[in-house]
């Protein structure tokens, strides 16, 4: 039953980061929105998400994992009510960013309940293996459900679907979620979050207004500059910091620093195409809110099924060759898509689909479980914040980039074709970072769990 609470959480705000995807045409009809201000409502979102996630680890480790996942599923419930009321642009983003800022608080404190729930490692991988199978039927299954609630109900529906999800994962935690004791710290690191924050921020506004502004423009110019700066001012200031947010050792090993940079590769390919997939299929091929969702049903059935294979498999033989298989797989579904026109038969459509979701959702429970099993277990929500952070930065690049595209490729059809193949070597990428990263030889604790994991 904790492990179902924990999910809970997980699912709702990975969902929200894809469910509004086949409601964007709504959204931008009702509230007069450009494709770039549609941009800002997917990534008003991932970006506050993404930005926030080390402090969310962070404060979970200092204050309590089971705290601080309470405040943000609570926060998260709010904010999605204020999303579905929201009568102006500018009140939908506000409300986006209020999510961001409570999904930061609940992703890293999930995984670091789920470490605390369970001290056999092999049950943990298992574990693991489950939330992410969650995560992904979520991401997948997120254009599915909000084509349909966009269609049947209207695009506000999308957002007042957490609140009976939030209520069940908030009772769920209070009854059955043992809060592990805070690890004692020195303090807080304001300036490392401040740093990050700006950073974020500033490479996430350059990328997506660089499309619309042009790439030399100084505002554009102006953001790149101060994500440079912030970057490296960010990592100077951790590496003085007694107690930092973000603890430079975590990155000394290679498995932790290559499972960082395979979150973001998948990300980057596979919402960076989702975002346009949705679009494709609504503008190009004049499909339904309702319709688009349903074409998307490929992903979330095989990502879940993929996950679900993928944690047990972990469990066995260790991360490696899961995640070799998994990004090559996924960099076929997503190279083979270039081939798509106004006028494909959707039947050829489904099989790099289900190579995308099959890649996505293989991979990212091995990276995750790579990425927690390489911290000390006292710095488990700090790493899942990092590994997430990682994730949700790539997918804020991937949407900026492959949005902007549109507006400098020739439309939205060439624009996809060239982002899909840009995410295919982006995941080719993730697979060579792979067989250089992970070690080759199964870990120690899988080995000797093996007998527990096959039970």
């Amino acid at each position: 039953m904790p492990l179902v609470a924990l999910c809970l959480g997980f699912f709702m705000i990975m969902m929200d980061a894809t469910v509004v995807n086949t409601a964007l045409p709504a959204i931008g009809a009702d509230l007069s929105a450009s494709v770039s201000d549609l941009q800002w409502v997917v990534d008003g979102y991932t970006l506050v998400f993404a930005c926030l996630l080390l402090s969310g680890g962070s404060l979970g480790d200092r204050l309590g994992a089971r705290r601080i996942f309470l405040t943000g599923l609570t926060l998260f419930t709010l904010a999605s009510a204020g999303c579905g009321l929201a009568g102006t642009l500018a009140e939908l983003d506000v409300a986006r960013v209020a999510q961001g800022v409570g999904a930061a608080l609940v992703l890293p404190t999930s995984l670091a309940l789920i470490n605390a729930s369970y001290p056999d490692r092999a049950r943990r991988v298992r574990a693991i293996g489950t939330w992410g199978g969650f995560g992904g039927v979520a991401a997948g299954l997120g254009p599915v459900v909000g084509g349909m609630l966009t269609t049947l109900v209207g695009w506000s529906a999308v957002f007042y679907v957490n609140a009976p999800i939030g209520v069940v994962a908030v009772v769920l935690t209070l009854r059955h979620v043992v809060a592990p004791p805070p690890r004692q710290r020195s303090g807080l690191d304001p300036l490392g979050q401040a740093l990050a924050v700006v950073t974020v921020a500033a490479l996430a506004f350059g990328l997506i207004e660089g499309g619309a502004r042009g790439w030399g423009s100084t505002p554009v110019s102006l953001a790149f500059a101060v994500a440079v700066g912030g970057g490296s001012a960010f990592a100077l200031a951790e590496r003085r910091h007694p107690d930092p947010m973000l603890p430079p050792a975590l990155f000394r090993g290679r498995e932790f620093s290559g499972a960082i940079a395979i979150g973001a590769a998948i990300n980057v390919g596979f919402y960076g195409q989702l975002f346009l997939l949705s679009l494709y299929f609504q503008h190009v091929r004049h499909f339904s809110p309702l319709l688009a969702g349903l074409a998307l049903l490929p992903l979330p059935a095989i990502t879940s099924l993929a996950s679900a294979i993928a944690g047990r498999q972990n469990a066995r033989h260790g991360p490696r060759g899961i995640m070799l298989t998994g990004l090559s797989v996924g960099a076929l579904g997503l190279v083979a898509m270039a081939v798509c026109t106004a006028t494909t038969p959707y039947s050829l459509l489904v099989w790099p689909l289900l190579a995308i979701g099959f890649g996505t959702g293989y991979t990212m429970p091995a990276a995750t479980a790579a990425a927690i099993e390489a911290a000390p277990d006292e710095q488990a929500g700090t790493a899942s914040g990092a590994f997430n952070a990682s994730r949700q930065l790539g997918s804020t690049i991937g949407v900026a980039v492959f949005g902007a595209l549109v507006s400098g490729t020739g439309g939205l059809l060439a624009a996809y074709h060239v982002s899909v193949v840009v995410g295919g070597l982006v995941f080719a990428a993730g697979a060579v970072v792979a067989w250089c990263a992970v070690p080759r030889r199964q870990p120690d604790w899988a080995r000797g769990d093996t007998a527990s994991a096959s039970r």
